[in-house]
C-alpha cells in the first residue's frame, strides 16, 4: 500500500482540555510507597514525606494508626512524584519480573476483592511520555516516536469512551464463550471497571519515570499534543504489536467479532502489493515456512536496539519462530493451563479451524486420545500452548516420532511477535529509519484513518 497524502489529513475537533487518566499499577495486601516530593492525605489535610505503609485489615485499609475506606493523595507540586515498591511487570509472559517504580501525579488507593489497589492519575500527555519511554527505547527515531504519541493517545482515548459508553447503555461485555466442545476466550480492558487502563501490556506499558525519558520524547509527544487518528469521525481503536509476521490481522479475529476497516489486512512492504490470502490453511502453511520481504523481517541490531527494550531483546527471533514439545510437555501445559476442564489424555494433533487475515489461529482444535476441545481467540491459543505465552498464533504444527497415532514431540513453527493488529513497531521503526514520516507511517498501517486535532 502506497502512502497517500489524501487519507492523511488534519481535521480540528472542538477545542477542549487535556484529559486525565486513571492507570491501575498494581494489587497487593499492603502497599509499601516513597513520597519524593510532599502530598497531601487529602482525609485528613496532613502533608506526607518518605516511606509509607498501607495494609488491608478487615475490609479496610490501615494507614498511620487509622482505618479508612479509601487513600487518596494529591502532589503539592506538578514535579512531585512518589515510588511503589515490587511492581509486577510482564505479568504472565517470560519477561516477569518485579522492580521498583516512580510515578508523578495522584495515587488512590482503594479495596478490592483481591486486596489494594494502587491507581496512578495523571494528564494524559505525561502519561503517553511514560508510554512511549515504557514501550520503547526512548533514544529511537523522532519520526517513529511521533507515531508511537499519535495512536498511544488514541487508542487510550477511544477505550476511555468505549467504557463510558457501555456504562451508559448499561451493557454487559461478554468475552467468553464456552461450551462442552469449545473456549473462546479473548482478553481486552473492559473488565477494568475501577480505573481507566492498567500499567502492563494487557493495555499499554507504563512504568511512570522510571523509565528514563528524553528531550526527543517529550518533543515528539508535545509536537503531536492532542493529535488521534479517527474514522468516520470516531476515534480509532489504534492496537500495535511489536512483529505483525509480514501482514497485519484484522480486529475482529483476535477480540469482539467487530470489523473496524482502519483494522484490516495491510502488506508490510510497500513494493509488494499481492496479498495472499492467508485464511486458507495451505496459503498459511506456505507464507509461514518461508521469509517473505516485510518492513519488520529486519536483524539490524541498531534498529531493534532502539524499538526494543533490554528485556524485548532477551527474544531473539521473532519474524520467524520455532518451539518443540515433547508429548509430555504439551499434555502438562494443556492440563495445567485449562486448570483441569478437560482432560484430554495423550495429544494426538493441533488442528488450524479458522485463521485470521496474518495467518493467526483464531480457533484450534485440540485432539487428545480421551476427547477433543476447540480454543480461541489468538492470546487464549498462545496462553494454552505455552507455560507464559507463545510470540504469536501464527505457526503450523509438525508431528514427530508418531507411534500408534501419537506423537513423541510437536514443533511448532511461526510468524511474528503479538496479535499483528494495527501498527507493527518493529516495522513502524524500520520505516522511519528510511526516511518516511510519522504521517506516511500511520496511513500505512492505518489505512484510511485521518490525523486530527482532538484538543
Amino acid at each position: 500500500m502506497k502512502y497517500d497524502s489524501q487519507k492523511t489529513q488534519f481535521i480540528d475537533f472542538p477545542e477542549t482540555e487535556t484529559p486525565a487518566v486513571s492507570i491501575g499499577i498494581m494489587i497487593e495486601n499492603v502497599l509499601s510507597f516513597f513520597f519524593n516530593d510532599e502530598y497531601i492525605h487529602v482525609e485528613t489535610g496532613d502533608f506526607l514525606v518518605g516511606e509509607q505503609r498501607a495494609l488491608l485489615v478487615n475490609d479496610k485499609i490501615l494507614f498511620n494508626g487509622k482505618l479508612y475506606k479509601e487513600l487518596y493523595f494529591e502532589p503539592v507540586s506538578k514535579k512531585a512524584s512518589f515510588a511503589l515498591k515490587e511492581v509486577t511487570i510482564g505479568k504472565g509472559f517470560h519477561w516477569e519480573r518485579k522492580e521498583d517504580q516512580c510515578f508523578n501525579g495522584a495515587l488512590d488507593i482503594l479495596i478490592t476483592e483481591t486486596g489494594l489497589l494502587a491507581i496512578n492519575e495523571i494528564d494524559v500527555e505525561d502519561y503517553l511520555i511514560s508510554v512511549i519511554s515504557s514501550e520503547m527505547n526512548a533514544t529511537c527515531s523522532k519520526e517513529m516516536l511521533k507515531t508511537h504519541a499519535v495512536i498511544s493517545r488514541s487508542w487510550l482515548l477511544a477505550q476511555i469512551e468505549k467504557s463510558r459508553q457501555l456504562a451508559q447503555d448499561h451493557t454487559q461485555h461478554i468475552a467468553c464463550y464456552q461450551d462442552s466442545e469449545r473456549l473462546i476466550r479473548w482478553y481486552d480492558r473492559e473488565d477494568h471497571s475501577l480505573y481507566d487502563v492498567c500499567a502492563d501490556d494487557h493495555c499499554q506499558r507504563y512504568q511512570g519515570i522510571t523509565k528514563a525519558s528524553t528531550a526527543r520524547v517529550e518533543e515528539a509527544v508535545r509536537e503531536t499534543s492532542g493529535e488521534i487518528l479517527a474514522h468516520e469521525e470516531q476515534i480509532c481503536d489504534a492496537r500495535f504489536s511489536k512483529c505483525c509476521g509480514g501482514v497485519s490481522e484484522e480486529f475482529e479475529h483476535c477480540w469482539e467479532p467487530v470489523h473496524h476497516p482502519y483494522l484490516s489486512a495491510v502488506r508490510d512492504n510497500l513494493t509488494e502489493t499481492t496479498l495472499p490470502d492467508l485464511t486458507r490453511e495451505e496459503e498459511a502453511e506456505k507464507w509461514i515456512r518461508t521469509t517473505p520481504d516485510a518492513f519488520c523481517h529486519t536483524s539490524d541490531q541498531k534498529i531493534l536496539a532502539q524499538i526494543l527494550t533490554d528485556y524485548d531483546q532477551e527474544t531473539p527471533d521473532f519474524y520467524r519462530w520455532k518451539v518443540e514439545y515433547t508429548q509430555a510437555e504439551l499434555s502438562a501445559l494443556f492440563n495445567q493451563n485449562m486448570d483441569g476442564l478437560i482432560n484430554l489424555g495423550l495429544i494426538r494433533d493441533l488442528v488450524p479451524i479458522k485463521r485470521g487475515t496474518s495467518g493467526r489461529i483464531e480457533e484450534l482444535k485440540i485432539i487428545g486420545t480421551c476427547g477433543s476441545i476447540i480454543i480461541g481467540k489468538e492470546l487464549e491459543i498462545r496462553r494454552i500452548l505455552s507455560s507464559t505465552h507463545l510470540f504469536s498464533s501464527a505457526f503450523v504444527v509438525d508431528r514427530l516420532e508418531v507411534k500408534g497415532g501419537i506423537p513423541g514431540r510437536f514443533v511448532l513453527t511461526g510468524a511474528g511477535w503479538g496479535h499483528g493488529v494495527g501498527l507493527c513497531q518493529i516495522g513502524a521503526a524500520v520505516m522511519s529509519t528510511q526516511g518516511h514520516t510519522y504521517r506516511q507511517i500511520l496511513s500505512h498501517y492505518y489505512p484510511g484513518a485521518q490525523i486530527k486535532k482532538r484538543y
